[in-house]
């Protein structure tokens, strides 16, 4: 019988062992690097192969600027994969995602999708995804109520990223940019799975027996498509189409997630996104045809349509039941 090992340490531990003796870490729980992917994207340049690179992802020989580690993000943790991707018009990639899962409890996955006019975008969708996905594990550990675990990771996620602004207050005649993002998360367990989200980033629930959008825009064009006022064809093309009605940053006020809690009754796989994807596949029968996928593939179909955004795609299969 193989020999049970730590993956911080490879420490000796027993299937029983919540913490390892060793190091001191949670067996029961596994989740994305926090913080996120830093500095340049590999240890030497790309044009001289010189190692020597400085703070700012300069190569100190040659000068030449370092693809960001942040430009493709990949992560995959048991059966929940993620992929973000700078996509091929932005100078950068604001997008993030967290993710993780509490052994015999489920899943927690959060998207972030910063707002591209804000200041230090990437850190705000970066904070967010980081505090929200750490309450919606401990929601997981303590079998707390899964519509209040979401709301708790909606207000620590808006406290993480005003707390940017206490630590870096933006220079003078920066109103109106603080740092911002979008939300989506889902908390999946066994039987069920919760759902919140502020903005417009998506969840889509996708199933051979039948796929929907779980999510409804927080915009503008969203808001007059409700009332009346615009047809969905015609809020697709107007110029408020991604002007958001409700976000999380340290201009948003007080902000509380829209939240709802299914119970699936078939497997399939939920999706969880930014408008870097929806905008090319906004309807479930869209996205249908790569049911069998990872989310490489999902990324390259944006790609492939033109990738004037950041991209980013989260997998959580589901199969009722059947915890994590």
């Amino acid at each position: 019988m193989d020999t049970l090992k730590c993956p911080e340490c490879f420490a000796p531990v027993a299937a029983e062992d919540r913490f390892c003796e060793a190091c001191g870490r949670n067996l029961l729980v596994r989740r994305t690097p926090l913080g996120g992917p830093t500095g340049p994207a590999q240890a030497s340049c790309i044009l001289c192969g010189s190692p020597d690179i400085d703070d700012e992802d300069y190569c100190t020989q040659c000068g030449r600027h370092q693809p960001s580690a942040r430009d493709r993000v990949e992560y995959t943790l048991g059966a929940v994969s993620g992929v973000s991707d700078r996509g091929k018009r932005r100078a950068r990639n604001e997008d993030s995602m967290a993710f993780g899962h509490v052994a015999g409890k489920g899943v927690a996955a959060v998207v972030c999708d910063g707002v591209a006019s804000s200041e230090r975008a990437e850190q705000a969708s970066q904070a967010a995804a980081d505090a929200a996905v750490d309450v919606l594990l401990n929601a997981l550990i303590d079998t707390a109520d899964a519509e209040q675990a979401m709301v708790d990771a909606v207000a620590a996620s808006c406290f993480a990223v005003e707390q940017l602004v206490e630590n870096e207050p933006m220079e003078p005649g920066a109103r109106g940019v603080a740092p911002s993002c979008t939300f989506v998360s889902a908390l999946v367990t066994g039987s069920s799975v919760t759902i919140g989200w502020v903005g417009d980033s998506r969840a889509y629930w996708l199933s051979a027996e039948g796929s929907k959008q779980l999510t409804s825009d927080d915009t503008w064009a969203a808001q007059l498509v409700s009332e009346g006022v615009l047809t969905e064809e015609q809020a697709r093309t107007d110029r408020r189409a991604h002007v958001l009605s409700r976000w999380i940053g340290a201009d948003a006020g007080r902000v509380e997630p829209q939240v709802v809690t299914l119970k699936p009754t078939s497997p399939g796989v939920f999706l969880l996104c930014s408008d870097g994807l929806h905008n090319y596949r906004p309807e479930p029968e869209d996205l249908q045809p790569l049911l069998p996928c990872g989310p490489e593939e999902f990324v390259k179909v944006a790609l492939e349509a033109g990738g004037h955004d950041n991209i980013t795609v989260v997998l959580v299969p589901f199969s009722p039941h059947v915890a994590e």
